[in-house]
């Protein structure tokens, strides 16, 4: 059998491992490391640049979001003084309610205050002539004569002024 035959067999070998050894380096080197490596350049390629792209869409994001929380903060301090406008005017519209109703109040107040004077005078009229009528009566049933109604009148208005 050739292939146990190791005193022949060492130089014919080396020679074809050479050979195929050469054909693959080159095969591969010449042929297959090219189309990798363009592969690999294209992929770094894309790679950088989606990078790029996310790095432009994230600044772009960021601004954006910056612009809305500026816009917001914005919309937030109208919002805050339109508010307080409100409440200021709520504030002088109820003032001025609270003014006409005080004056409202005070006129029914005064008028009021007319009508019981103007009752309480009329009452004093009345009592007083009760008072003379009846100081007449009185007197009249104890002496047997009745006296003036002025001079009863008197006598009820100087009881009245001793009070």
């Amino acid at each position: 059998m050739p292939q146990f035959d190791f005193g022949n067999v060492f130089i014919p070998q080396l020679f074809w491992l050479a050979v195929f050894f050469i054909v693959l380096y080159f095969g591969i080197v010449r042929l297959t490391l090219p189309r990798l490596g363009k592969v690999m350049d294209e992929r770094a390629n894309r790679i950088d640049t989606d990078l790029s792209t996310a790095r432009e869409a994230k600044e772009a994001a960021d601004s954006l979001r910056e612009r809305y929380q500026a816009e917001l903060e914005a919309n937030r301090e109208q919002a805050r003084a339109a508010l307080a406008d409100a409440k200021a005017q709520a504030g002088k519209a109820r003032e001025q309610r609270v003014a006409a109703a005080d004056q409202e109040t005070g006129a029914l107040l005064a008028a009021a205050e007319q009508r019981i004077a103007d009752a309480r005078g009329a009452a004093q009229e009345a009592m007083r002539d009760v008072a003379r009528e009846t100081t007449q009566a009185i007197v009249a049933r104890l002496t047997g004569t009745e006296p003036s109604a002025e001079s009863a009148a008197g006598a009820v208005d100087n009881a009245l002024a001793r009070r």
